[in-house]
């Protein structure tokens, strides 16, 4: 079997579409409700774990607002039809999207590790207009990161690939491990590092109400599920089909579970809202009134 014969299935044209489209859905009421709360609900209260949710809710809408491409590109079995430079943009959006995603993440849950672990350093020193420095080069950053996406993707045949140049495969290599080290690998350790030391004190100290407490488990729960359902499986089956790909391997389990995986990645954008519960008032408020509405 060729690889194209593996990959260029009815698999992806049947099952991509619909995923995407839930996703661009889901990910648009949720944020954009988020965003609506944060500038009406929020404005007087805009402390680091807000400044940094909001960085988190503007890359998620402009990614999802780019998945009607991806919609269309896969329910035309993967003919893209939209030109190369447009190519170039969904791949580096999708790229930045992810590692901004995973870094501010990172920002909340090391800024949860402050406030409660230190909360009067967090109190003194800590302030919103750090974060809005922190987020600013959180930005530079994963734009840098991610900058050879716009030279490697590109059309290959009829097809928008996030690398499409055949040559220089070592160098693609070295480039997806490093990304997978430095914009996965590291932001784990030090996301699942703070929630470590935020559980530790949470749960001894009987002063924390069964509110903050929940909060917390909410946050550790998401996280752990962000990174086991959209970040480590892309990541991981990226590497592997590039690897087979390059050693002219076929296996059209890894090549489907890669082309999931990708839509997997999206997931996290669905997701973050829950993760704003946590840090927003107002949108606890709103969720909790309507269960409780709901429940008389």
């Amino acid at each position: 079997m060729s690889s194209s014969s593996s990959c260029n299935s009815t698999f992806s044209k049947d099952l991509l579409p619909p995923i995407y489209g839930v996703e661009m859905c889901v990910a648009l009421v949720g944020n954009i409700l988020a965003l609506w709360l944060l500038v009406t609900k929020e404005r007087k209260n805009w402390h680091t774990g807000v400044v940094f949710s909001c960085n988190l809710i503007i890359s998620d809408i402009l990614y999802a607002l780019t998945l009607p491409l991806l919609i269309v590109y896969y329910s035309r079995g993967r003919d893209w039809g939209f030109g190369e430079a447009l190519c170039k943009i969904e791949r580096f959006l999708f790229t930045c999207n992810l590692y901004v995603s995973i870094y501010f993440i990172m920002c909340i849950s090391a800024n949860r590790y402050l406030a409660i672990v230190h909360p009067f350093f967090t109190r003194s020193y800590v302030k919103p207009k750090h974060a809005k420095i922190v987020s600013l080069f959180m930005w530079i950053l994963v734009a840098g990161l991610s900058s050879p996406i716009l030279y490697y993707s590109g059309l290959k045949k009829k097809r928008c690939a996030l690398f499409a140049d055949s040559e220089h495969g070592h160098k693609k290599l070295i480039y997806r491990l490093f990304m997978a080290v430095i914009g996965c690998l590291i932001p784990f350790l030090v996301t699942f590092a703070s929630y470590f030391g935020v559980i530790w004190v949470v749960f001894k100290n009987n002063n924390i109400t069964l509110l903050e407490k929940k909060k917390v488990s909410l946050m550790v729960a998401l996280v752990c599920i962000l990174y086991s359902v959209s970040f480590v499986p892309y990541h991981i089956l990226q590497i592997w089909h590039f690897k087979l790909k390059h050693l002219k391997v076929t296996n059209s389990y890894v090549c489907n579970g890669y082309q999931v995986s990708k839509a997997l990645a999206c997931v996290n954008m669905c997701l973050h809202p829950i993760l704003y519960m946590a840090v927003f008032d107002s949108i606890r408020t709103v969720c909790c009134r309507r269960s409780s509405t709901d429940s008389t």
